[in-house]
């Protein structure tokens, strides 16, 4: 039986580990080894990045993802970089300015800077 956690994403039990990171070659899902199991997953309150890494107001983040903005013809591409984001409630958790627009975007698709 192996001592590692199972995968925070399919519950797989086959995960290792590389460096500083858990990884899963069944999803591929990749986390943090300071990230416990049981740390407030599902918890209200706590909103993590792509990654697994809680986020806080003020955070850096950038997007991993193109992200098309509902009914406009701007696309946020992949890479950019946000400065002090907001976290709020609701669906979309993080609460943002690019370019001088405000934007509410998920935490899914950031990742911490």
């Amino acid at each position: 039986m192996s001592s590692f956690p199972l995968c925070l994403q399919c519950s797989a039990d086959n995960v290792y580990s590389d460096g500083t990171l858990y990884i899963c070659p069944e999803c591929g899902h990749e986390w943090p080894m300071d990230v416990a199991v049981g740390d407030d997953e599902g918890a209200e309150g706590v909103v993590r990045d792509a990654n697994g890494i809680p986020l806080a107001d003020g955070d850096t983040v950038a997007l991993i993802k193109d992200l098309k903005v509902k009914g406009s013809s701007t696309t946020l591409k992949v890479g950019t970089k946000i400065k002090k984001i907001r976290l709020v409630g609701g669906d979309h958790e993080v609460d943002c300015k690019i370019d001088g627009g405000s934007f509410m975007l998920k935490a899914c698709y950031l990742r911490k800077a």
